[in-house]
């Protein structure tokens, strides 16, 4: 057995379903975003939603949150910090946890110190708490701040300080931050933000120091290429690192699966769905490896929104849907392919035969044809799904599946 199953799987076998709640827009809002999307609630929690992923809540030099500096001040671009408790209250009633997104990595500064360089932080309250300098930023770090900590632990980002998270003082002010973001304010998880920027070692200990529900980090590493410019089959090394990490980090932490979002990316849009199927038979990403911790997507407010940094191709969308809600893994749907694309109804339906049949992250697949335009699994032998342009699948499909849904290229068959 490969030393990366040895760990304490988290307990997502109670069903785990993720919406994200914003995009690269959000923060622009009229009225605000939190009093937005305080509206959508009875539609998130019609689809069998189980978590909501918010936003950065702190006050940011970036309006979207990723270049944060108060932290404790919570009255920033998508609205105040009463409005947000409002929100998530709201969101608890219905059922529905809320994970917050922790920048942490890195943070601006409020002011210059003597020497013009800014490294001067202002915690957001009348007290010292996050009122750091240059000692608490790494020594190597790229941009000009002077700082004088320990080397960085990880990844170097290039837009704002670097924080040392080797630093003890730095860990015991973040670790009360994101307590009293959890107790005072109600985030129930964490989402990590750019967690390459510093060693899994550090995640674990603000785990460990804040015991959040659910945690998932962003390990956003390029897939390995070939010479034709495409990603090679092979894709194991790349979801070994996402599965490295959460070994490290400890059992109860999972992991956006960056390597099933781009092995399906180029199996449908270079129609070689063969890609679905690694060596061993298996799914290729890391669901493939350690489904329990792999939060399989098809975008989010990075790759797609107004970013598309790594979009998924327009009209295999649903394609990508049929695939992460009805195999292993926590499925995270991205809020524009639910509000703004007109597939809420396709995906919810996909999303309730996934409940209906009790999928779960751990649950098996049994692939019964990946070739070039066509790809069908059963899972937990309950449903069938398939996708790809080849119509004649139903020589796979027993006579006591019947079809459930289907759209542009996929069926579901669940089991009578």
């Amino acid at each position: 057995m490969s030393p990366l199953l040895h760990h304490h799987p988290p307990n997502h076998d109670s069903f785990t379903n993720i919406v994200s709640g914003f995009n690269w827009e959000s923060s622009k809002k009229k009225g605000g975003w939190y009093n937005f999307l305080i509206k959508s609630i009875p539609e998130i929690a019609a689809s069998g939603i189980t978590h909501v992923w918010l936003p950065p809540p702190s006050h940011s030099a970036s309006s979207e949150g990723y270049l944060p500096g108060r932290l404790y001040d919570l009255d920033a671009s998508y609205g105040t910090q009463d409005e947000l408790k409002t929100l998530i209250k709201e969101f608890h009633g219905n059922g529905i946890k809320c994970v917050a997104d922790i920048v942490i990595n890195h943070r601006t500064a409020e002011r210059q110190d003597s020497d013009g360089r800014w490294n001067i932080f202002e915690g957001g309250t009348p007290d010292d708490r996050l009122d750091w300098d240059r000692s608490c930023i790494c020594i190597d770090d790229t941009t000009n701040s002077g700082g004088t900590g320990n080397p960085d632990t990880g990844a170097d980002f290039n837009g704002a300080p670097d924080i040392d998270h080797l630093n003890t003082r730095v860990q015991r002010e973040l670790s009360d931050w994101m307590n009293w973001i959890k107790t005072e304010i109600g985030f129930d998880g964490w989402r990590f933000d750019f967690a390459k920027g510093y060693s899994p070692d550090i995640t674990k200990l603000y785990m460990g120091n804040t015991m959040p529900e659910f945690v998932v980090g962003e390990i956003w590493n390029p897939l390995s290429y070939g010479s034709d410019g495409k990603p090679n089959y092979d894709q194991d090394g790349h979801r070994r690192e996402l599965a490295e990490w959460v070994k490290a980090v400890g059992g109860s932490a999972t992991a956006f699966d960056f390597t099933t979002k781009g092995i399906l990316q180029a199996a449908l849009v270079e129609g070689e769905l063969w890609r679905l199927k690694d060596s061993n038979g298996g799914p290729p990403g890391m669901i493939g490896l350690m489904p329990e911790n792999a939060v399989t997507f098809v975008d989010n407010h990075d790759t797609g929104s107004t970013q598309k940094h790594w979009p998924f191709p327009l009209d295999k969308v649903m394609q990508g849907y049929a695939y992460i809600l009805t195999h292993p893994g926590i499925p995270s749907i991205f809020y524009d392919h639910f509000f703004d694309w007109g597939l809420k109804e396709e995906i919810s339906k996909l999303a309730m035969i996934r409940i209906k049949n009790g999928i779960k992250a751990s649950s098996t697949v049994r692939i019964l044809a990946s070739d070039a335009d066509l790809y069908v699994a059963a899972i937990d032998d309950k449903i069938i799904a398939k996708i790809g342009p080849r119509y004649e699948a139903g020589h796979l499909v027993p006579t006591n599946f019947r079809i459930a849904t289907c759209g542009n290229d996929y069926v579901v068959w669940e089991k009578q």
